[in-house]
């Protein structure tokens, strides 16, 4: 079997759907792209063929991100039974080329696709597929191969992200230390514009894939082996929602000594279920929350003081990573300015901002659609939130919600700062708070973030501040204020190492903010992953 993602480039236009405003990277794209040399470069593998890869008992390559020609290599050189592929909306033209291309060189196999591609209505007349598989795959692909759909699912260790630039230089070793852990699919609340809460069953259903902590625990120290990882980036939509879960972990977590790190996805209400403590004991260090204004009607948000959540979280150092709606059915010319200060004042250590957008398959797109207010000719490719509305807004014009998108991705950086800046204040704050904490995880775990402002990321503040020295003096300030309170609590030796790669990185980010003011144009490594293939027994054309 042949598991494969859509292939590159992605960062251009073509005629398959790419797009240069929607490349594949999640914080360029979607958090941090307004912030010039500052904005976080990384990748992020597909995990979704990983997972099923490691769940079936066939033999398997999973391509991720090949090119075009190396997917036709592939399928010239193995005689594939059959052929997998996953790919979102905007990602349909690939789907459909690679559809084809299966026809051609490899006539025999079954073409199976899966993925949130297959939420388009009527996708079934758009692509040449045997089958589509729409939502959780594993029990799928498992009973179609003829195995045991319930068999206890076996998780990949994953390796979080790749390829991570940071002011224009690649970081030295693997950069991301984090494993990524996928204890749920789906998510409960059920946000009417949701994509991947209807894509597995919408509000009120999700698919579990470990119901105990003990469970949950095992995956991580497996990881940790595995990847020599103590942080674990958490892909489940709401995972604080799920308490008793959590709190079964952070025993465990207690019993074993472990001073593991969780950035988490979650909803305020689901927060007040805890108490910081708790949280803090968990190891929660980043938390991806909602912070669309008390209007806005949803139920996730329902009796929070959002700036009031934020502030506390982020004084015990948990960095909160914010998410904003531009466009919501609310939001006029009149009163939109209004709600960007509401999101910017928060200021969070990331802040997403995403258009409105009737996907394809929600209860949003139907019900816009059955309103008439859905736009003719909007290619699928150009509707993923970062570019321009695909519906008429009963105030704001297509053109206007680009405007509105752009300046608020502006308006965050110019207020707050990069998020680099951000991100090294709240690891000072909640080393500072928690380096004597009586809990020793608790303490190992700020004590690594320490040793990381002593011995290299001080150097970073230092080009900041010089970089913004004549064009903003007063964001210069605040970030020379940091630096010099970190270099008082870690040393002269801190201080020394900061002035000797401070003016490498300050260069480096001279040159990019020259030579790419909206960032350099990247594409991800290809991955050829195969397993059980010392059993394989397909026919060859022309070896692998």
């Amino acid at each position: 079997m042949l598991l494969s993602s859509v292939f590159k480039p992605f960062a251009v236009d073509d005629e398959f759907g790419s797009r240069v405003i929607n490349p594949i990277e999640l914080y360029h794209n979607q958090v941090t792209r307004a912030q010039g040399p500052f904005s976080l470069r990384m990748f992020h593998r597909t995990w979704s063929l990983m997972l099923l890869q490691r769940n079936i008992s066939a033999p398997c390559t999973v391509l991720d991100f090949p090119t075009r020609a190396r997917f036709i290599e592939e399928l010239q050189a193995v005689d594939y039974d059959v052929v997998g592929l996953t790919g979102i909306i905007v990602n349909i033209g690939k789907v459909q080329e690679m559809c084809r291309l299966v026809r051609e060189h490899s006539p025999r196999s079954t073409i199976v696709v899966g993925g949130h591609v297959t939420a388009i209505p009527g996708v079934e007349r758009m692509i040449d597929a045997d089958h589509i598989v729409k939502g959780e795959g594993v029990a799928w692909l498992r009973e179609f191969l003829g195995e045991d759909p319930a068999r206890p699912l076996e998780h990949p260790s994953i390796q979080s992200s790749f390829g991570f630039r940071l002011m224009g230089l690649p970081v030295p070793g693997r950069g991301d230390r984090a494993a990524t852990i996928i204890p749920s699919v789906g998510c409960p609340m059920g946000c009417n514009f949701c994509t991947t809460s209807e894509f597995f069953g919408g509000k009120g259903r999700f698919v579990n894939f470990y119901e105990r902590g003990e469970d949950l625990f095992r995956v991580m120290a497996q990881a940790e082996r595995d990847l020599g990882v103590r942080a674990f980036f958490v892909m489940d939509e709401n995972f604080l929602l799920y308490r008793r879960r959590a709190l079964e972990l952070l025993e465990l977590m207690k019993r074993h000594g472990k001073p593991w790190s969780l950035y988490v996805f979650s909803s305020a209400n689901a927060i007040a279920k805890y108490d910081l403590r708790q949280l803090v004991e968990l190891g929660i260090e980043w938390i991806w929350l909602g912070l669309e204004s008390a209007a806005s009607g949803y139920q996730k948000l329902k009796g929070s003081d959002t700036r009031t959540l934020v502030t506390e979280l982020q004084s015990h150092g948990i960095r909160v990573h914010g998410s904003s709606i531009i466009g919501l059915e609310h939001h006029t010319p009149a009163n939109i300015d209004a709600e960007i200060a509401h999101a910017v004042a928060h200021d969070t250590v990331f802040h997403q901002f995403m258009l409105y957008t009737p996907m394809p398959g929600t209860p949003l797109h139907r019900e816009v659609q059955a309103q008439g207010r859905l736009l003719a000719g909007v290619d699928l490719a150009d509707i993923h939130g970062q570019y321009k509305f695909n519906f008429r807004h009963h105030a704001i014009s297509r053109d206007e919600s680009k405007t509105f998108l752009d300046e608020a991705f502006v308006r965050d950086y110019e207020a707050n700062g990069p998020s680099l800046f951000r991100l090294m204040r709240n690891m000072f704050v909640g080393w500072r708070r928690y380096r004597r904490d009586p809990d020793p995880r608790v303490r190992a775990r700020v004590e690594a973030e320490g040793r990381q402002l002593a011995r290299g990321y001080g150097a970073a503040l230092w080009a900041m501040e010089k970089y913004f020295r004549e064009s903003q003096p007063a964001m210069s300030r605040r970030i020379g204020e940091l630096l010099a309170e970190i270099e008082r609590e870690t040393g002269s030796w801190s201080r020394a190492l900061n002035r000797s790669l401070g003016p490498v990185l300050l260069w480096s980010a001279r040159r990019d903010a020259r030579v790419a003011p909206g960032g350099r144009v990247l594409e991800p490594a290809t991955f050829v992953d195969r397993r059980h293939w010392a059993t394989a027994t397909p026919a060859t054309r022309g070896g692998v």
